[in-house]
């Protein structure tokens, strides 16, 4: 996994290289391209892993898991036209809580549940908040179009300020209760204002799809093949996306449709991150059953 982050890094910087020689429009399209084929690639065999999970294979079950996950993406999807302001909560707190279980999980933090569960929902909150603060018209811009409603900065900062404070909280008793994170706290930090330069010098789509992309989506490839496979090599990597590759064709067009119809229209961004929370929700649940289920699994 270490050098899963090491090109991270070296993805990111390259981003950061991008903001600096192109448009904010470029960055954006960009930001649309990589999201629609390795973001939302990296949430495509959800069905393969639930089969995983359970150790069943067959025909009917596939059929079970299909028919739930497309339900739950339709209720998110009904919430948002129904409730939108309340769906993008949920959203924000599901992403929040998914992206930090992706990036602590395997560290073994030694934090008894549910304290861990909140260290990550913490942990993913503070990462969106220092993109949304960094991002205050933009994000004004694209909560207004999805509900309506129109987001005061001072609530950005004051949520920003929370997660903040929770965290540093959490990181003192980490320092004295657990041993493995004191050795990687300092990388941890750095990681955190790579970030805050990286979302204060990008837009807010282009600075969502570098960490989106390069710090939760590649290093969750690597656990689901790892967990599906037992071993990340070329072969199985192929056979994943091969398993993976009609869901994902299958999104590409539903979204591609969409922004042909709505591409020169604000209503577009509310679409977007429509969709992407309605896959969200179901994949979040997921992944969590994966590590509950690594951890259950002898070693």
């Amino acid at each position: 996994m270490a050098k899963i982050y090491n090109l991270s890094i070296f993805l990111s910087f390259a981003g950061l290289w991008i903001t600096s020689i192109f448009s904010g429009e470029f960055e954006v399209i960009l930001g649309f391209i990589l999201i629609f084929s390795f973001g939302i690639l990296h949430g495509s065999n959800d069905i393969l892993l639930m089969n995983s999970i359970s150790g069943q294979n067959n025909k009917y079950r596939f059929l079970r898991v299909l028919f739930t996950y497309i339900s739950i993406v339709l209720i998110a999807a009904l919430i948002f036209y129904i409730l939108p302001i309340t769906a993008l909560l949920l959203f924000v707190i599901f992403s929040a809580f998914h992206f930090g279980e992706q990036h602590w999980e395997y560290r073994g933090l030694q934090l008894e549940t549910p304290w861990n569960l909140c260290f990550y929902f913490v942990y993913g909150l503070l990462v969106l908040q220092t993109l949304f603060v960094l991002n205050p018209t933009d994000t004004i811009e694209i909560v207004h179009s999805i509900s309506g409603y129109t987001l005061n900065t001072t609530i950005l900062t004051y949520t920003f300020a929370t997660a903040l404070i929770i965290f540093c909280a959490f990181v003192i008793y980490l320092i004295n209760h657990s041993p493995h994170f004191k050795s990687i706290v300092i990388i941890e930090l750095v990681y955190l204002l790579i970030f805050a330069v990286l979302f204060k010098a990008s837009t807010l789509i282009w600075g969502f799809t570098i960490y989106f992309i390069f710090w939760h989506s590649l290093p969750s490839l690597y656990e689901q093949i790892k967990f599906i496979y037992s071993d990340v090599n070329k072969k199985n990597t192929l056979t994943y996306l091969k398993k993976a590759f009609p869901y994902w064709f299958v999104s590409l067009i539903g979204i591609t449709v969409v922004y042909l119809l709505f591409k020169d229209d604000t209503l577009f961004y509310a679409l977007f991150f429509s969709f992407l929370a309605a896959i969200t929700f179901p994949h979040t649940i997921i992944i969590n059953k994966m590590f509950s289920n690594k951890k259950s699994q002898p070693n």
